[in-house]
């Protein structure tokens, strides 16, 4: 099986910088898109930012220019940095990947727990 664990979530003011990071543990033969989702009250989860195996990043239109998403391929680690903060962007996020694991030849969904991110205004 594949863990994602985060860290880095909390309460900032609007304008300011938080930067958040996953990491994948686990039996893990491969892991191919890396990204990360949030999901605000009463709102559906929603994409933020998604990084490929290639390197290839792809971003919401809400956060591009603010956010920037990147990856470790050697560590398996995914990290979101994320500026100029708005309250609108208050929300859980979650860290996400498609993996394959040991013993498997099926890709597989795999989420993190969930870290709160909350903007004040």
């Amino acid at each position: 099986q594949v863990q994602l664990l985060e860290s880095g979530g909390g309460l900032v003011q609007a304008g300011g910088s938080l930067r958040l990071s996953c990491a994948a543990s686990g039996s893990i033969r491969s892991i191919g898109n890396m990204a990360w989702y949030r999901q605000a009250p009463g709102k559906q989860r929603e994409l933020v930012a998604v990084a490929t195996s290639g390197g290839t990043t792809n971003y919401a239109d809400s956060v591009k220019g603010r956010f920037t998403i990147a990856r470790d391929n050697a560590k398996n680690t995914v990290s979101l940095q994320m500026n100029t903060l708005k309250p609108d962007d208050t929300a859980v996020y979650y860290c996400n990947t498609l993996a394959v694991p040991q013993g498997s030849w099926s890709t597989h969904n795999y989420w993190g727990q969930g870290t709160q991110v909350t903007v004040s205004s």
